[in-house]
Parts: structure tokens; sequence; C-alpha cells
């Protein structure tokens, strides 16, 4: 295709820095979440609302990410792409009202979902050159992105700087670095004879039920991001610090798995580490349903982490495998993901206003523990042979 060793190498670090200015992004833009609850004085109802809107937008307009991708070639598309996300940071802080607001964060969704599009689509590209998984990896920098930068945004809301000015100065420094990491990504493009897909289009077929997956994951996810404190309080007794610091170590287990996963799926194979994990957030999600004690809930929480953390990176690269354009089926697969994404915390809020939080998370258990038999899905489709779907990729040795 044109790349030396060299090449691939360069795309790689240039990838992987890329999936960390986008986890930056996010990072500050949820540090100071609260400043602008306070600013446009909401009520937790409209908040709630208002942080819908991300994923609406990116949801509607993830399947335009391919034909980009498509038109102008992956690393042009990254590039405008990504940089967009990054000047999108600066519009919620700006927002005078909640209308607005929705709308602002509809575009920063929108904008972020194309984004993640085209970086996956372009770690998956450079996974297929190096022969070897590197999509956990590239997942762990966007989960190292985003806690570093939200480690600068609590700092600045302790020292009380105005988010408007801290959205902004760090927007500006996050698109210079977007457009000079973006330079050193594989310029992939379409050959003369590939149809550029459609606008607008459902998922392809082989790309749902890796996205199925991906859901079962991602709701486990959001579930124990969003409602993992209230639990700890509400069902544990915890008190507030305890609760608090339970989110920390979801994330922080979360990113140093995503770290170390390659590794073991280069050890085990995708579909084999998709069952194991299956298995560690299963026993998790029965730690954290069966005890009363925090003590026993908050590894609970951590083992859940640890077990959907490389799931999501392994469907988007078996997505990428599954059909003749990467972009259109990763953008099916995270279609899918962010719509779990959405939906979680509100069915999870549902199911406990109804009966309980501990039968909110027999739910979640029950999801973890599907990813058992589902991992089949991961299989590699171009070795479908492979007695762990490893093919060319992932050694079974």
């Amino acid at each position: 295709m044109g790349e030396t060793l060299k090449d691939v190498r360069r795309a790689r670090l240039s990838v992987a820095l890329v999936f960390a200015v986008h986890g930056a992004v996010t990072g500050t833009f949820v540090s100071r979440i609260p400043w602008i609850k306070d600013q446009l004085d909401l009520s937790p109802g409209q908040l709630g609302l208002a942080l819908v809107f991300p994923a609406i937008g990116a949801s509607l307009a993830m399947p335009l990410a391919g034909r980009i991708v498509h038109r102008v070639g992956a690393r042009a598309a990254l590039q405008g792409l990504l940089s967009l996300w990054c000047l999108s940071l600066v519009l919620p802080a700006f927002s005078p009202n909640l209308a607005v607001l929705c709308l602002s964060l509809f575009v920063y969704g929108a904008t972020s979902g194309m984004s993640d599009v085209a970086m996956n689509a372009q770690g998956v590209e450079v996974e297929e050159r190096l022969g070897r998984s590197i999509m956990s990896g590239l997942h762990g920098m966007w989960s190292l992105g985003g806690l570093v930068a939200s480690g600068f945004g609590v700092l600045a809301a302790h020292q009380q700087v105005d988010a408007r000015a801290q959205y902004t100065v760090t927007a500006l420094i996050l698109v210079v670095l977007a457009q000079v990491v973006s330079r050193g990504v594989l310029d992939v493009r379409p050959t003369t004879d590939q149809e550029a897909p459609p606008r607008f289009a459902l998922p392809p077929k082989e790309s749902l039920v890796i996205g199925l997956v991906g859901f079962c994951a991602v709701f486990a996810e959001g579930a124990s991001m969003d409602w993992s404190g209230v639990y700890l309080r509400d069902i544990t007794g915890a008190s507030a610090s305890t609760a608090a610091a339970c989110y920390t170590a979801f994330a922080a287990t979360m990113a140093v798995a995503r770290l170390a996963g390659d590794a073991v799926v280069r050890r085990l194979g995708p579909v084999r580490t998709v069952r194991v994990g299956g298995v560690v957030a299963t026993v998790g999600g029965l730690l954290v349903v069966l005890t009363r004690s925090p003590y026993a809930a908050i590894p609970g929480f951590a083992l859940i982490g640890i077990g959907i953390a490389v799931v999501v990176p392994l469907a988007f690269a078996a997505a990428g495998r599954a059909g003749s354009n990467p972009s259109q089926s990763i953008a099916g697969v995270a279609t899918i993901t962010y719509t779990s994404g959405l939906v979680a915390p509100a069915v999870v809020g549902g199911i406990a206003q109804s009966s309980s939080l501990t039968v909110s998370f027999t739910v979640v258990t029950l999801l973890a523990a599907a990813l058992v038999p589902s991992a089949t899905a991961m299989r590699h489709r171009k070795e479908a042979g492979s007695p762990d779907g490893a093919g060319s990729l992932e050694p079974t040795g």
C-alpha cells in the first residue's frame, strides 16, 4: 500500500496522540459542567435534558463520517473533524440559555461522533498494517487524555477560573495539537471502483451483532459511571467522599485495563479476551448486587470496569474488518454503542424507580454475562476458521 514500516509506526504514534486529544476535549468539558449549571441556573432536570443532546448529535452525524472520509481521504477528514470537535468545546460555555445550550451540545456531540469514527477507522488501518492488536491501547490513550484534562479542569475550578476563558484557551491549544498530530496518520483513500457510502443509512448487517456486543459493554459502563456513587450512598450507606471516590476508581481501572489490554488480546485473541472480560465483569456485578458493604461494592465496580474495558475497542476493530467500508461499519457500531450510552442511565433510573437500584444492577450484571456467549462476534471474518477468530492479527499461542 506504499507505506514503509517506519511510516506505519509513525502513524501508530500519531493516532495514539489523536485519541488523547479527543479524550482531552471530553475531560475538559465534563470537569466544568457544574459551572455551566450554576451559570445558567439550571435545575437537575434541565441539565439532564441538555446532556442528552451530545449523544443525539453523535448518533445522527456518525453515518456522515464515512462519506467525508471517502470524499477527502482519511488524513484530511481526521484533521478537519478533530479540529471542529476541539473548537466546539467553546460553544457550551458561551450559551446564554437552555435552548442555546442544547443546540451547542448537539453540535458538540455531532463533531465528537464524526471525529470518533474517523480516528477509530484510522486505528483499524494501522492495526491491520502492524498485524497486531493496538485498539485497546488507543482507547487507553483516550481515557488518559480525559483524566489529565479533567485534572486541569478541577484545578481551574478550584482557582475559580471562568470556564469561558478555560474552554477558549484549551480549545485553541487542542486544535493546534490536533492539526500537528493528525499529519502523521495514514492518508488512506478509496479505490477508484469503491462506491461512496450513503449520507444516512442503517448500520450494515455485518456490524449489527458486533454493535450489540458493544451495546452490552457500554450499557454497563454508562450505568456504573452515572449510578455507582448513588448506589454506594443509598444501598451500602457509604459516605459522600467514599461514593465520589468510586467513580475515580472505576475510571482509573478502565484506563489501566485499556492500556494493558493489547498484550492480553495478543495472548488470548479477541474472542477469548471478551469472554474472560465478560466473566470478570459478571463477578464484579455479583459483588455489587449481593453485598451491602462499600468495601465489596467498590471492588465490584472496579471489576466491571476491568471486564468491559477492551470490549468497545475490539468491537471497533472487528467492525473495521467486517465489511468493505471500514468507516461505514465503524459508524454503525459506534451509533449502536452511543445509543446504549444514551439510554443506560435512564433505564437504570427507571428500573430503580419502579423497584430498586439492586434490580437495576442485576440487569447490568446479566448484560455483562451476555458478553460470554456473544464474544464470537469478535471473530476475524477473514479468518473465520480460526478457533478464536484470531486470524493473522492475534496469535493464539
